[in-house]
């Protein structure tokens, strides 16, 4: 059984939410307030979070910020009832995994819901059977869920780190932008690639010396991005 705490100050909503995540064999904790949400969310151990933005006392972009400060990597899916771009991008730099904007279908909702149960398993098996990655000035530490860049920790979101090791873990490889939504988000939707894009960006801003020329994430024109492999890596 599945561990889902539920911080949304609707009861409608919240409600529903519950109704729904039952069905998916999960047991629910409701909270209505910001303050006694982020006390849960930073104290006890979940299989998923779902966060409401607009919330009394302390706001979902805090709660989930202070949820990544003590390295808690539980997926955390945001719900807002702002559509603004500027929105989605503040929630996946705070280390939001996905996100979604009310008033949502509650079958988009449970399609997000057990794509993040699908990748997380996922993800614990591929940690399992990998070692770390060095590559150049690089190192990815699985198991602990770290990156270094010359001896330096980053500090990336989940689905940075995500993103940088399925990447890092298959070099040469291009992905197109649609495969890395399937494979990372767990879901096919159009009009979902500039998640992909601005992951992209936000990562090479931290890896990389020179954004002009990335010597890490390279980009396949008209197809998607790559990992430099390690020969033309060693070339440069």
């Amino acid at each position: 059984m599945k561990n889902v705490l539920v911080i949304e100050d609707d009861p409608s909503i919240s409600e529903l939410i519950e109704i729904h995540l039952k069905d998916l064999n999960s047991n629910i904790i409701k909270c209505y307030d910001g303050r006694d949400g982020l006390k849960l969310a930073t104290e006890n151990n979940y299989d998923l979070i779902v966060l409401d933005i607009m919330l009394p006392n302390v706001d979902g972009l805090q709660i989930c910020k202070e949820v990544r400060k003590k390295e808690n990597y539980t997926p955390i899916l945001m719900l807002t009832a702002k559509s603004e771009e500027i929105d989605k991008v503040i929630g996946f730099e705070v280390g939001a995994d996905d996100y979604l904007t009310k008033p949502f279908g509650i079958r988009e909702f449970i399609a997000r819901v057990k794509a993040i149960f699908r990748r997380t398993e996922a993800l614990k098996k591929e940690i399992d059977n990998k070692s770390d990655i060095t590559i150049g000035d690089l190192v990815i530490e699985i198991s602990k869920r770290r990156v270094l860049l010359k001896g330096e920790r980053l500090e990336l979101t989940p689905k940075e780190f995500d993103l940088l090791l399925l990447l890092a873990s298959h070099p040469g490889k291009t992905y197109t932008r649609e495969q890395l939504l399937n494979l990372l988000w767990g879901y096919q939707y159009s009009g979902y690639e500039h998640t992909v894009n601005s992951h992209i960006n936000r990562l090479r801003s931290k890896i990389e010396q020179d954004l002009s020329n990335p010597n890490y994430i390279l980009t396949s024109w008209g197809v998607g991005y790559r990992f430099n492999d390690v020969e033309n890596f060693q070339n440069n």
